[in-house]
């Protein structure tokens, strides 16, 4: 293998890749990445069998062919080169690098030991913009939480339907559904679960970048693919695999009526319940009061150790009054991912799930559980 290409190009592609590659001591060879030369495309993969990363970059190459390098030491040494052009090329299983007047070998591995890293094109796909993408797994990726008797639940379900996707998940105390619409979708329903560390590093690799995403469907997998400026190759492939499982039928958990239906200001009510969390006690605990007569809302918390807080703001409050507890962290979180100035929050009874969502036409809901009185 030999070739040369721009030192910003290479850092870019380590960049990607090595947010994958993990330290093993069963498998050493997942501390490496693994260096592909061919045509006129440089291509950098890593993986931690559960997900896997390709990136791809137009180079000059003069001699195809592989090696495997140890990622984080790569990263920190082109991070100090100067921005001129890389030349690499690999000897007796070395990587010679040269760049103005640095010259280092570096060991690197047999390519054949690097695992196989699946393609799945051949089902279905799906294009969708990429800033929608990563803004609404970004809503709702903090919500799940590993479960070794319900791992279903443990990742992000994806809903494809012919003209949106919906997005949800659930830790079964609160549960988050975002909607994106497509331009073309799926012309049948489909859905599969995806893994909440695959999910983050979706956020991560892509959360910046501009233009759509191709996703690959298949039964066990899915494939992220962003495409590259001017060339027909993609820049970036993001393969993971799936949470095998059924998801739960969610929407029996969605209220179909309110009793008491409840429009704030956004900043007054997180204010409140911050404020109010400082005096919760062990169990996170807000007691939330709805007074329709009055129009107000009234927030209360204590503390054996700091005292007791007790507040109350306006709002537009109709049918049933009703005091409910709630955790304060689910509240705030739920509150903080709405984007518009008011917040409706609707309620069934004291014991039963509220709901958070925007107003107007809403393409996010929250839906909460209450804590329950001892």
């Amino acid at each position: 293998m030999k070739l040369t290409i721009l030192k910003n190009k290479l850092n870019e592609g380590v960049k990607v890749v090595e947010r994958i590659s993990q330290k093993s001591l069963t498998l050493p060879i997942l501390q490496n990445t693994l260096f592909t030369a061919e045509k006129n495309f440089l291509r950098l993969s890593s993986t931690n069998l559960e997900s896997s990363i390709r990136w791809q970059g137009l180079a000059k190459v003069e001699k195809e062919g592989q090696i495997c390098i140890p990622t984080k030491f790569l990263s920190s040494l082109i991070g100090s080169l100067p921005d001129k052009p890389i030349e690499l090329e690999v000897k007796n299983l070395s990587l010679n690098l040269r760049c103005e007047n640095f010259n280092t070998k570096i060991k690197g591995l047999s390519p054949e030991d690097f695992p196989i890293i699946p393609q799945p094109k051949e089902g279905k796909s799906v294009i969708i913009n990429n800033a929608d993408l990563c803004r609404a797994l970004t809503q709702i990726i903090n919500i799940p939480s590993p479960s070794n008797t319900r791992p279903e639940i443990s990742g992000v379900y994806l809903s494809f339907h012919p003209d949106s996707i919906k997005m949800v998940a659930t830790d079964s105390f609160r549960l988050a559904e975002k909607k994106i619409f497509l331009k073309t979708g799926l012309p049948k329903e489909y859905s599969l679960i995806l893994p909440q560390t695959a999910a983050k590093e979706i956020i991560g690799v892509f959360g910046d970048r501009e233009g759509d995403i191709r996703v690959y469907l298949s039964p066990n997998q899915v494939l992220f693919e962003y495409a590259a400026d001017k060339v027909a190759q993609p820049r970036i492939e993001f393969t993971s695999r799936l949470v095998e499982g059924e998801y739960p039928d969610y929407q029996e958990i969605v209220p179909k009526e309110y009793h008491t239906e409840t429009q704030v200001k956004k900043k007054d009510f997180l204010n409140q319940v911050k404020a109010a969390s400082l005096f919760s006690g062990k169990i996170n605990e807000v007691k939330i009061s709805f007074n329709t007569k009055e129009g107000r809302v009234n927030i209360a918390s204590q503390s054996p150790d700091l005292g007791e807080y007790d507040s109350f703001f306006k709002g537009k409050v109709k049918g049933q009054d009703v005091a409910i507890s709630f955790n304060h962290r689910f509240l705030v979180e739920g509150i903080s991912e709405i984007n518009t100035d008011e917040v409706i929050f609707n309620l069934t009874n004291e014991d039963g799930p509220a709901a958070l969502k925007p107003t107007g036409k809403s393409d996010y809901l929250y839906i909460i559980m209450p804590i329950k009185p001892s």
